[in-house]
């Protein structure tokens, strides 16, 4: 069978059943229980933990169907191997799937060899020494030009969903990742938290990806002045049903009460929005197109990197979905090559 991902489809084979894992050696159970207690020792996020507890969930399945349920120290590179084809080629994952619970078997491999050593001294780490299949992309990628954000945003207004043109407003005009996304609160969006005339900027760090299930990395959030249109829209919609949650999204609990939105509820938003574009919408997809409007905006890449909050300037080139020959325009002609001056994010009001 096969599970929709929001327009993008992911192969899902249900080996794991609570029959099969009553069967799974002993001491497999056990080895998985000491190594999740040790993720969660050094704050490893609970999404994390879960992936790994399915991904040896899986393995350990296979293992009592396939290889005599045996004991994952003992196993040798050939079985590890055979897994791995079996993965790939009998359940039809992805090389991309393959390769990332191949990284948790690692993982695992790697707890024993290094916490583990006074019970297991001589076990080496073999589940790295394994090649892995070429990760290629296998999922069709949206690339939205802003002509096709501002009929997304036009066409949500238009049909009176306020709410969800506020959700889509926010992703286009801060790059937030989903997740952060229902953690914006309705304060942070007060002229007084406008800066430069061209953005707000959270009066609090927001939690955001990064090691640790409790923290994550702390960064304050911009999003651009245009925002408000739609912030004012769905305020309006909000007073008048009498919404008090401190929550700029929400959603209605088993009570009926409102309360803070879910991943769940940007998911059933981007189903939405996959309708009305007739393409497959997933939120990632505007913190692309925002780093790609920067960039043609000609803005310095150190004022990129601060505004998504990124490590490195490298995340730019990831992110960035310009063709270099669609810019052409702009440094070359018939008088030669032009300079081009760099921009600021005021520029882009």
């Amino acid at each position: 069978m096969t599970e929709k991902v929001h327009g993008r489809g992911t192969v899902y084979n249900p080996l794991v059943t609570d029959e099969l894992l009553k069967q799974v050696n002993p001491e497999n159970i056990q080895l998985k229980k000491d190594f999740l207690s040790y993720l969660r020792s050094i704050d490893r996020a609970k999404t994390t933990l879960e992936s790994y507890s399915y991904d040896l969930d899986y393995f350990f399945c296979w293992n009592l169907l396939h290889n005599n349920n045996k004991f994952f120290v003992d196993m040798n590179k050939r079985e590890f191997s055979r897994f791995q084809d079996f993965g790939l080629n009998e359940n039809g994952w992805s090389a991309s799937r393959v390769r990332r619970v191949k990284s948790t078997l690692s993982s695992l491999s790697n707890y024993i060899y290094n916490i583990c050593d006074d019970i297991y001294d001589s076990y080496k780490p073999i589940v790295r020494r394994i090649e892995s299949p070429v990760n290629e992309p296998v999922r069709e990628k949206t690339v939205l030009s802003d002509e096709r954000v501002n009929y997304l945003l036009d066409t949500l207004v238009e049909k009176k969903k306020y709410r969800v043109a506020c959700a889509v407003a926010l992703a286009v005009f801060s790059g937030s990742r989903k997740s952060e996304l229902t953690r914006f609160k309705v304060d942070y969006f007060k002229d007084e938290n406008i800066i430069f005339d061209a953005m707000f900027k959270t009066p609090e760090k927001i939690r955001t990806k990064g090691r640790g299930a409790k923290t994550g990395k702390q960064l304050y959030k911009y999003t651009l002045i245009d925002f408000k249109k739609y912030f004012d829209l769905w305020m309006t919609e909000r007073e008048e049903k009498g919404i008090k949650c401190e929550y700029l999204l929400v959603t209605k609990d088993a009570d009926d009460n409102w309360v803070q939105a879910q991943v769940s509820t940007l998911d059933s938003y981007a189903e939405i929005c996959s309708r009305i574009l007739g393409e497959p919408f997933y939120f990632h997809c505007l913190r692309h197109q925002l780093c790609s409007r920067l960039c043609k905006y000609n803005l310095p890449p150190k004022i990129i990197q601060e505004y998504f909050g990124w490590s490195s300037q490298d995340l730019i080139s990831v992110y960035d979905d310009n063709e270099a020959v669609d810019d052409f325009g702009k440094y070359f002609s018939a008088d030669g090559i032009q300079q081009q001056d760099e921009k600021t994010l005021a520029d882009l009001k």
